[in-house]
């Protein structure tokens, strides 16, 4: 009989273990393997620790309104506003990768104007609800919240899972409120507002009354107990807190109130714009196997921002690229003359390929070129800003590296190349906090501010 306390033998354990085991990144660390990089580019990467991630966003005004896992914190944001105050008085701020709208609801705040595009018409809803309705009486979307009708039960998105995902009583509650903000009026510019935040609020409550959970993949969750109560006990909560940070807003921010601030639904990688900016502030998709659409699938479909699987999936393929595209779009790319490519690129490209043969099996045998395209798309991106920055402003970068088929992919040091390239000077890159690699847990990742000055 086998111990309980005995190692399992090699035949017991899948592909993935077996190469886990045997890599020769374990323990490892991003400093080392970053060594040759940092040479080349003639730079150093002072330590700057600081809470970048949007957890402590959950108790900021406004920034509370809606959780998302992929955005980074307010306070991290207002310390680069401060430290670039002297050089930019009244900086005009964009975001290309606006997500949730942090850092447009912090220029905000400050009196900035600001634009941001965003792919995904789910967080470009959020983020323009959070930066435009500032003037709605907070009275009266309390009015509007309370006479909501509780007989207009409208039914949850069909194309989602939506009685796996929620408990029966839950789904029942949900499609009744559902129906009752579907019935609101929004013949009026304030009506449209107060409908807006109320779907906002809607939208922010969904996973929390789910059987589902978001870390910072969305997966269900077994050990959760959701009562059927909850929709309108999380939504109450919602919209007070909501009513109370429009009454702080229209205390303490009533200059700043009409300042321009808007995110347009577009791909940043082709968008003209036609303003001028002195500072842009972003955190662009991350290289890794986090699903950006459909990890708020459920969301998106509820507030019919999505209406199928296909729509998601095109959403998807016009996003910079992450590791569970289609493989369709990866051929499609591999076919394209028009790339940009550098030494380190095709490099890197090389290493994962011989370790893909070497391992004889990995998840996606296409990754060099996933790779590459993730690097081509933000150079697109890249190139279409720095051409709307003014003589003297900073592009301001958060990014984490990146741990590839035991290949190190130096995603920060590879952007500011790109940046040199596009004839940005690198000013510095600061290492903001440790991360681990999702392949080896025993590797150490980095997350970096990467600051470029248009000269």
């Amino acid at each position: 009989m086998k111990s309980i306390l005995a190692e399992p033998t090699q035949s017991e354990l899948t592909i993935r273990e077996i190469n886990i085991l045997k890599s020769p990144k374990k323990g490892g660390s991003s400093d080392m393997d970053a060594a040759p990089y940092i040479e080349e580019l003639g730079i150093t990467i002072p330590e700057n620790i600081q809470p970048i991630q949007f957890t402590p966003n959950i108790n900021e005004h406004i920034h509370r309104w809606a959780p998302y896992v992929q955005g980074f914190s307010a306070s991290f944001v207002q310390s680069i506003l401060d430290q670039n105050k002297k050089e930019y008085p009244c900086p005009v701020v964009l975001d290309p990768f606006a997500g949730c709208g942090t850092v447009l609801v912090q220029a905000k705040l400050n009196g900035y104007i600001s634009f941001g595009t965003e792919l995904n018409p789910l967080l470009q809803f959020i983020a323009n609800t959070k930066l435009n309705c500032w003037d709605i009486s907070p009275n009266y979307l309390l009015k509007v919240y309370n006479d909501l009708p509780k007989n207009n039960c409208s039914s949850a998105p069909s194309f989602l899972k939506s009685s796996s995902h929620f408990n029966k009583g839950v789904l029942r509650n949900l499609e009744t409120i559902k129906g009752g903000i579907e019935s609101i009026e929004a013949k009026s510019e304030k009506q449209r507002k107060v409908k807006d935040l109320i779907k906002l609020a809607f939208s922010s409550i969904l996973i929390d009354c789910s059987n589902m959970k978001r870390t910072p993949c969305l997966g269900y969750h077994r050990d959760k107990k959701v009562y059927d109560s909850a929709p309108y006990i999380l939504l109450d909560k919602k919209i007070r807190d909501i009513a109370n940070d429009l009454r702080l807003i229209q205390s303490q921010y009533r200059d700043f109130m009409n300042t321009e601030s808007k995110v347009i639904l577009a791909n940043a990688t082709d968008f003209e714009h036609t303003n001028d900016f002195d500072l842009i502030i972003t955190s662009p998709p991350y290289m890794n196997g986090l699903d950006y659409v459909i990890n708020y699938k459920i969301e998106m479909g509820w507030l019919g921002f999505a209406e199928n699987h296909k729509e998601l999936k095109s959403i998807k393929d016009e996003m910079v690229v992450c590791d569970n595209v289609s493989k369709g779009l990866i051929k499609d790319f591999r076919k394209s003359g028009s790339t940009y490519t550098n030494d380190w690129i095709e490099e890197i490209k090389g290493d994962i390929e011989k370790s893909i043969e070497k391992r004889g099996a990995y998840r996606r045998t296409d990754m060099p070129y996933i790779v590459h395209k993730y690097f081509d798309d933000l150079y697109k991106v890249m190139k279409k800003v720095i051409s709307s920055l003014n003589s003297g402003g900073r592009f301001i970068l958060v990014v984490g590296d990146s741990l590839i088929a035991d290949v190190y992919v130096p995603t920060d040091l590879l952007i500011a190349k790109i940046g040199s390239d596009l004839g940005l000077e690198i000013e510095r890159i600061e290492k903001a906090r440790e991360r681990r690699s999702g392949q080896i847990r025993s590797y150490k990742l980095r997350e970096s501010i990467i600051t470029l000055l248009k000269r």
